[in-house]
């Protein structure tokens, strides 16, 4: 009897179960999971179980499906409200950045190294972009100024385009008979119609996800997340940058009011993971430890100029005008992390057969591995060292929300957090506006139905009923007052 595929699925589920531990890992030593992700790569490789793997079009095509799949889980877990304030610098960063970024590699891979300005750009272009996936992974756990971790989210889903732009022009055949203002016409074109392409899907997601009746909640995350991939695809079909696309839509959706909150980002991110250690799982597979060996001196230097010399001046350029100050700055630089997105664009170049395109790689492929283990782990540390870091971490108040669509309402579930201001506010002290009440306190796993003077505590659940109309207005109340607690209507939003 044949048991292929008792195997594959043996095999499936062992590599799914070691990436969840490998999360678990992550979070202790900070160390992001993709470099355990790459080492089990490695480990099935040929110098480990010896699975030789060597199908680097189908390693590309996967590739950036999975960075779309992270992107969107990206756009999706971040608000609006919160971006918003760095989408300014982040947008320069993004651009100018990585300009400045891909001249200075560029320059000093030609000065020192001797190679030639194709293999330079290729370089250049593919260490500018900072990776979702790393970004997303180790800074959601460090309790940076809310600024400061918008503007590196936002840079990390936004620098995709321009590299991609660059990287795709060098390793045409047509390269070095493109002029530089065709060049940022494509960059611009990528962008603006990426960008329309996002807006558009998000806000069509988000006039059609609230509305909809679906018969089980379970189709919701599925619906979201096909909704917002979908802008992917659009965007791809008109030549415009998907990655800009999905980010922008997830965006725009994830900020909206969507029904089941909670389980359509849970299922978001459980679709991310799976994506980041399919994806680096591969990209272990694909290198070739002996070839990676020798790549190690090109690589520090590479790397040690991208991460003191280029990514530096990048932030000082683009950041400086928006008064962002100098210590933030430094640890913006140090933050510049890279991963996935490296090496899949550095993948392009041996796909087209450019001359030393899998030099390239493995070059790329080695330099995220050392520099990543260089960085990550310093970040708390490098962090506190420059006062960027809060005393407390900030924490915003996650609401689940279940549609009553007969009496035109909605459910709330709200938890009462550690470090929440919630606690010790009295009922009454809530002040929820018209068409929104306080209906059940869980409490020990127990339910009581709260009076004005029920005092809430660390650990309920509370179960607000809020009619439409006033589920927004709710939402910005309970939020407030977690952050600033009872005298919340002193400080703004929410009052």
């Amino acid at each position: 009897m044949d048991h292929a595929v008792d195997v594959a699925v043996l095999a499936g589920c062992g590599l799914i179960l070691t990436g969840v531990l490998a999360v678990r890992l992550s979070s202790r030593t900070g160390v992001p999971a993709l470099l355990v992700y790459l080492g089990i790569g490695l480990a099935l490789g040929e110098a480990g179980l010896g699975i030789r793997f060597e199908d680097y079009d189908l390693t590309g095509e996967i590739g950036l499906v999975a960075l779309a799949v992270i992107l969107a889980e990206g756009g999706l877990t971040t608000r609006w409200s919160q971006v918003r304030p760095a989408l300014g610098a982040a947008t320069v960063l993004s651009t100018l950045g990585v300009l400045v970024s891909v001249t200075v590699v560029s320059g000093a891979t030609v000065l020192l190294l001797g190679t030639s300005w194709r293999t330079a750009l290729l370089l250049g272009a593919a260490v500018a972009s900072t990776d979702a996936a790393a970004v997303f992974s180790v800074l959601r756990r460090l309790p940076l100024k809310s600024r400061l971790g918008r503007l590196l989210e936002a840079e990390s889903g936004l620098n995709d385009a321009p590299t991609v732009v660059l990287v795709t022009l060098v390793s045409s055949s047509s390269w070095a008979s493109t002029g530089a203002l065709e060049v940022a016409g494509l960059v611009v074109y990528e962008l603006v119609v990426g960008l329309a392409v996002g807006l558009a899907i998000g806000w069509a997601g988000r006039l059609t996800l609230g509305r909809l009746a679906l018969p089980s909640a379970g189709l919701y995350p599925l619906a979201t997340v096909g909704l917002v991939l979908l802008s992917f695809g659009a965007a791809g079909i008109l030549s415009a940058s998907g990655f800009l696309a999905v980010y922008v839509a997830g965006l725009v959706v994830g900020s909206a009011r969507l029904p089941h909150r909670r389980a359509v980002l849970g299922f978001a991110t459980s679709l991310a993971l799976l994506a980041e250690l399919g994806l680096f799982v591969l990209l272990g597979l694909l290198a070739s430890p002996d070839r990676l060996v020798d790549a190690i001196p090109t690589a520090l230097v590479v790397g040690a100029t991208a991460l003191l010399v280029a990514r530096p001046l990048a932030v000082l350029l683009s950041t400086t005008p928006f008064r962002i100050p100098l210590r933030e700055q430094a640890f913006l630089a140090w933050a510049g992390l890279r991963g996935a997105v490296p090496i899949v664009l550095a993948i392009v170049p041996v796909t087209q057969h450019v001359p030393g395109g899998t030099r390239v790689l493995d070059v790329v492929f080695v330099l995220v591995v050392v520099y990543t283990l260089l960085q990550a782990p310093t970040l708390p540390y490098v962090g506190r060292l420059l006062g960027v870091v809060e005393d407390v971490e900030a924490r915003d108040l996650e609401v689940e929300a279940a549609p009553l669509e007969s009496v035109g309402a909605d459910l709330l579930q709200v938890s009462v957090r550690p470090g929440s201001q919630l606690h010790g506010v009295y009922v009454d002290e809530l002040r929820l506006p018209p068409g929104a009440v306080l209906s059940l306190v869980v409490r020990d796993h127990e339910g009581t139905v709260p009076t004005r003077d029920t005092r809430l505590q660390r650990g309920d659940q509370l179960l607000i009923v809020a009619t439409t109309a006033s589920r927004a207005l709710a939402e910005e109340r309970l939020r407030a007052v977690s952050r600033d607690g009872k005298l919340a209507r002193w400080y703004g939003p929410g009052t």
